[in-house]
């Protein structure tokens, strides 16, 4: 196996003594190939005499010239540096390295590294075998070390015995505290690719008012109107026009956008994934695609011309103008995007919801149950009073309550009159009406043309949900303070009446699509999580066990964010192109995080919160629930509770007592931190956990840990399986309901298809749509899932790993208890008509585009 350890304690001349090990690294690369130039000049430089040299640190011997340090060894190199072959496919190299040894020196517990070379190369590990009187020393490195003279302070790494830091042995003390003061920065300057500090700033970067006032976005964070979560600083200068926006970098550079090293993606990643993917649809394949169209470029003209992109693909055009394309794109992104068979077919796989039946998704039945079980299953919410009220301003925006009357609903509710179904928790609503109706004339005065919804659901007897009626409202034509016009529409499955209530389903996907793409996933899982992994990084060690508890559900976050923030948001990115809010989006999500509350993002507290579950102790995980086949509901209480397991046994190893959370002072920085600055628009809420005691520690690692991994899969993971037909959940509407008298409404009555079609997405917004979810909703083949660790020897205490081992077996049983689920006839939520059983909750999966798989972290 690569990084077999060698050698152990060997004698020499006049009792010197060696100790061996073995250090594993891996050259610089890019993308799946070694750099052979870098790796040759590396070599002459070694050959120079500039090397790579490690220094142990003591624990218990003090260096006489700074008696509060530990004594350093003397240098030692890479042996046989020079004649080792780097491998041709990026990977990792062990190379052997020996330590001068005296008794006195005892355990080390940390080391310098020094780099002489050119370039820069990733450390994953450094093994002493055999240290005498301790045995193995492992050092988990898992960073980029770069040339030292891009550095004003030593590479340390420590050893992997965590410690709090009241307990940390004296002489690591300083290393420890110097450190984290490097990883702090003093918060001036652009940062370089090489830096490695954490620092925060808000979002002035989504925009670029040089361009013109079409690209002028609104500031989100540090404003009591728009605030906003904060993103990790890049130091980039101001724009001329504007010196609060933050200047952008050039779209071909977007892989350089910064973030700290260690964050990037790995070389698996890049190489699987990003190869300018983003990219390379919206800036090069899309805008020649219009050329492959028939006489009405931007529309499908029926329900087969959608079905042809997965089942027969769209012919490409072999012109020279197409060759200058595709020469333009990396050769395995071009086998990817066009999946060719020799004929040029750009074809996408076939989602999910419609592989069983073609139609089943336009029933009733699937609309409703992808509440419960599809991309965004985390709004529907239980209907406490009738008709529903709203709790917009009425100052403001004058009477925004429900116009839904008993007439509307009341022979539907199974012999129940409408109080009867409250009483017995019977009557849920999807409620898309307040979040958008501030914003809503804004957006309609875009290519957009929408409604703010309302859709109440009965629940049968069978377990499954029924819709009762839904509700579309625009703003008063008169002004925003007369409130709105509203119309309903109750099923049918007769003549034009039916056509319409396919539409107004079609308006409320509308709506659920962009709330969750902005809200559900974005912001709830990407932008609340990326505070955690700065603060983390800035004011708790490596050494620390909450940095070591927390750190691998922080992967890649900071730069698939960084990505993000660069082509996905940014003004007249793929969001703003694809989801019906348009240039609002960004600045709408600021408004909503308003309501954000963390202890809220516990599972069990959002359920009861929505009213879909009651606080019962005499239930498995405290909470009954009120829909009991819920899919998500059900399995997500599994894994949280999983989850709060782990870190109940890993949190009560080191903390016994609420005096030990208190006099923890690296975790009262890091708590201040969150909030007073990483979340510091909400610096003065009152609901964030005070952390004094153990209990809340755990309440909140056990947050932390739902958001960057269950939640965060269980809306990204589906995109593709349910959105990847567009049909299904379309993002944009263009235009509003046919009345009747018009050529649309006579159009809706002679081709319901065509007038359903050329209502939601158009089709170069759907090609670009499809094409980025397919590629959020795919896994690489470096995932690490929920479970499982980068390294077995991540931590040298024997209890946390055997907790974290039972951790690793109930997520396997949960597994089986899901697939058992899946199986059961009875629970006809878990399928539905389109026969698509639930699996976004299923803790592992193989790379690519599973359905399935809970990765550890927000890493894409």
């Amino acid at each position: 196996m690569l990084g077999q350890l060698v050698g152990g304690l060997i004698g020499g001349h006049h009792d010197s003594k060696k100790v061996k090990g073995t250090v594993v690294m891996m050259k610089k690369n890019a993308l799946d190939f070694t750099d052979l130039a870098g790796s040759l000049t590396d070599k002459i430089f070694e050959a120079l005499g500039q090397k790579v040299s490690f220094q142990l640190i003591s624990s218990v011997q003090s260096d006489p010239a700074n008696g509060l340090q530990g004594k350093r060894s003397n240098p030692a190199y890479l042996e046989n540096f020079l004649f080792t072959l780097t491998p041709l496919a990026a990977g990792e190299t062990a190379f052997g390295v020996a330590f001068d040894w005296n008794e006195e020196f005892g355990v080390p517990g940390a080391f310098v590294i020094k780099n002489m070379h050119i370039n820069e190369f990733f450390l994953k590990s450094l093994t002493l075998e055999d240290v005498p009187n301790h045995g193995k020393v492992h050092f988990v490195c898992n960073s980029w070390v770069y040339p030292s003279f891009r550095y004003k302070s030593d590479r340390i790494f420590f050893a992997n015995q965590p410690y709090l830091p009241s307990e940390t042995p004296e002489l690591l003390r300083k290393y420890r505290e110097n450190e984290l003061l490097t990883l702090r920065g003093d918060g001036t300057g652009k940062r370089e690719a090489w830096d490695r500090i954490y620092d925060y700033d808000v979002y002035n970067d989504l925009g670029n008012p040089d361009q013109g006032k079409e690209n002028v976005r609104t500031t989100l964070g540090g404003s009591a109107d728009y605030p906003y979560p904060r993103r990790g600083r890049t130091g980039r200068p101001p724009t001329r026009t504007d010196p609060k926006s933050e200047s952008r970098i050039p779209l071909l550079l977007s892989l350089d956008i910064y973030v700290p090293r260690d964050e990037r993606f790995g070389h698996l990643k890049m190489s699987d994934f990003l190869t300018y993917a983003l990219k390379s649809i919206a800036q090069f394949i899309l805008p020649e695609l219009h050329a492959l169209f028939d006489g009405t470029p931007n529309e499908f003209d029926s329900f087969e011309d959608v079905l042809r992109l997965y089942e027969r693909g769209i012919k490409l055009p072999q012109g020279p103008l197409f060759k200058a394309l595709t020469d333009a794109i990396p050769l395995e992104m071009m086998r990817e995007l066009l999946r060719t068979d020799g004929e040029g077919i750009l074809r996408f796989p076939t989602p999910l919801v419609i592989k069983d039946s073609k139609t089943a998704w336009r029933t009733d039945e699937e609309f409703a149950r992808e509440m419960l079980a599809g991309v965004n299953p985390v709004l529907i919410s239980r209907l406490q009073e009738f008709p529903p009220k709203s709790k917009l301003d009425p100052q403001v925006y004058g009477n925004q309550n429900s116009t839904i009357t008993a007439e509307h609903i009341e022979d539907k509710l199974d012999g129940l009159t409408i109080d009867e179904a409250i009483d017995s928790n019977k009557l849920f609503i999807l409620n898309h009406h307040d979040t958008l109706i501030p914003y809503l004339r804004r957006i309609n005065t875009t290519t957009t043309k929408t409604y703010a919804s309302r859709t109440l659901l009965f629940l049968q007897d069978n377990g499954s949900l029924k819709p009762l009626a839904i509700e579309l409202s625009l703003p008063h034509p008169d002004g925003d303070q007369f409130g709105v016009t509203s119309k309903v529409y109750t099923p049918s499955d007769q003549g034009v009446e039916s056509s319409i209530w396919q539409l107004a389903k079609a308006y409320v996907a509308v709506n659920d699509s962009g709330v969750h793409q902005l809200i559900s996933h974005w912001l709830n899982t990407h932008a609340v999580i990326e505070p955690f992994v700065i603060a983390t990084n800035r004011q708790l060690s490596v050494l620390h066990p909450i940095h070591k508890l927390l750190y691998p559900h922080f992967r890649d976050t900071m730069n698939i964010n960084a990505m993000a923030r660069q082509i996905l948001i940014n003004a007249g990115g793929v969001l703003e192109s694809t989801v019906f809010p348009s240039k609002f989006a960004m600045e709408m999500s600021a408004v909503v995080y308003k309501d954000w509350i963390f202890p809220d993002q516990a599972l069990p507290a959002d359920l009861v919160k929505r009213g879909v579950a009651v606080e019962d102790s005499s239930s498995p995980h405290g909470v009954r629930l009120l829909i009991e086949d819920y899919p998500y509901a059900v399995d997500g209480l599994e894994i949280w509770s999983a989850i709060k397991s782990w870190v109940t046994d890993y949190c009560s190893f080191y903390y016994e007592s609420n005096e030990d959370i208190l006099k923890d002072n690296e975790l009262q920085d890091w708590w201040k931190e969150l909030r007073e600055v990483g979340h510091g628009d909400k610096k003065n809420e009152p609901w964030w956990p005070e952390m004094e005691t153990p209990e809340e520690l755990i309440d909140s690692c056990t947050t932390i840990i739902w958001i960057a991994s269950a939640l965060h899969a269980a809306v990204n993971f589906g995109q593709y399986p349910y959105a990847g037909y567009l049909p299904n959940r379309p993002t944009v509407s263009r235009r509003f309901m046919p009345e009747p008298g018009t050529p649309e409404y006579e159009e809706l009555k002679k081709n319901p298809d065509k007038a359903f079609l050329k209502t939601i997405t158009a089709q170069l917004q759907t090609l670009l749509g499809v094409s980025l979810i397919e590629i959020l909703s795919r896994h690489t083949t470096d995932e690490i899932y929920l479970g499982q660790r980068e390294s077995p020897e991540w931590t040298k205490d024997k209890e946390p790993l055997a907790a974290f081992d039972r951790f690793g077996k109930k997520l396997t049983d949960i597994e089986k208890q899901i697939m058992q689920r899946n199986g059961d006839n009875i629970l006809i939520n878990r399928s539905g008509p389109v026969n698509a059983p639930y699996t976004l909750l299923f803790p592992t999966s193989e790379g690519g585009l599973t359905g399935k798989g809970i990765p550890n972290s927000v890493s894409i």
